[in-house]
């Protein structure tokens, strides 16, 4: 080896600080969240010994994600496990929610296999149940999965309820302290956020809540901690809010048009 890629490479290990830092902690986040998705859904999967690589593949990424050893691997999976009949009968709810709200869905096996917005819930049930273990790297990793794939960027410490129906997916943002009830409906382009972005809000609640029986349509931007959108509401397409909206409300934008006359 010539000196100068002696050189090269030196400064390289330099620079390279996180030492805990695998990408193939990556990888192996994929083929878990892929082995999750056919346990759950898919009719020619041996269960037992999907779960049995999924243990496996669990007790890796342990390994990979350098968690706290003083907690024993097992009991988290045994918990997490018997999870997994919950979170399917939630996420069977959703898949009704979307039947029924969407008319061009045609069956139930479409919304499981071709609805982008329908493998984001899914994803973002299943990583969910692994936060709140206090597991945040591999549940990040798993909606960031999603995410790519569908457009819809949830974060898995959002609190979500049942029946949720997320239409055409992209460009949905779901912050980190969100919170959304029972039988909420949200379109393509919708943002919960944070007013402004502060590293001192950490351990706030900077992300606004929505109730029950709300619907949010396209591209719809709701902002803040302090921001309640109260049940059975309606947020038009393009509205902006930055405060809270009392219950049975209706939100509309209203566009102004300018023809400009050319002579």
């Amino acid at each position: 080896m010539n000196t100068k890629k002696e050189i090269i490479i030196a400064k390289i290990k330099q620079q390279k600080k996180h030492l805990n830092l695998k990408l193939r902690l990556k990888k192996h986040t994929e083929y878990f969240t892929d082995l999750l998705f056919y346990t759950l859904f898919d009719t020619e999967t041996e269960l037992t010994e999907n779960i049995e690589k999924l243990e496996a593949t669990f007790k890796e990424l342990i390994e990979l994600s350098c968690w706290k050893h003083e907690t024993p691997c097992a009991e988290i999976w045994d918990a997490y496990i018997t999870s997994l009949p919950i979170i399917l009968e939630k996420l069977n709810k959703d898949a009704i929610a979307f039947i029924e709200s969407d008319p061009a869905a045609n069956s139930l096996e479409e919304i499981y296999l071709a609805y982008p917005g329908f493998y984001a819930i899914t994803i973002y049930r299943l990583s969910h149940e692994l936060y709140k273990f206090g597991f945040p790297l591999v549940p990040r990793l798993m909606t960031e999965y999603a995410h790519r794939l569908t457009g819809t960027d949830i974060n898995p410490a959002a609190q979500i309820g049942e029946s949720f129906f997320i239409d055409h997916a992209t460009g949905i943002v779901i912050g980190e302290t969100v919170i959304i009830k029972n039988n909420v409906k949200i379109y393509q382009g919708v943002t919960l956020g944070g007013l402004y972005v502060n590293r001192k809000l950490r351990n706030v609640k900077r992300h606004p809540t929505v109730e029950d029986n709300v619907t949010i349509y396209a591209n719809a931007t709701i902002l803040g901690g302090e921001t309640v959108i109260g049940a059975n509401s309606i947020i038009g397409g393009n509205v902006w809010v930055t405060s809270s909206i009392p219950e049975n409300s209706v939100i509309t934008h209203t566009a102004q048009s300018k023809i400009k006359t050319l002579i």
